[in-house]
């Protein structure tokens, strides 16, 4: 397994600590693992969630009903750009 080294601030060490010593984590690494598999597991439900919109644009179309385009592409832009905002 790789290592990192993360530096953060006192108060975020003491709150990982804390929830060391509640028994909700087993370690630091315990908790870091954690985020990033929450992390992964919300990337992927945004996805699958403007894919899912993207889709029922398609089906709309191919359903004869006409759509705004540049309606629809403004709105997904700007739930991506929310996404990146929120990503960082």
């Amino acid at each position: 397994m790789a290592s990192m080294n993360v530096s953060v601030p006192e108060p975020m060490r003491d709150w990982v600590q804390q929830r060391i010593d509640a028994g909700q984590y087993a370690s630091v690494s315990d908790y870091v693992r954690d985020l990033i598999r929450r992390d992964q597991a919300r990337a992927a439900t945004d996805q699958a969630a403007i894919r899912q919109k993207i889709a029922a644009g398609l089906a709309s179309l191919r359903a004869g009903k006409g759509i705004d385009g540049e309606g629809f592409l403004a709105r997904m832009e700007a739930e991506l750009a929310e996404l990146a905002l929120q990503g960082s």
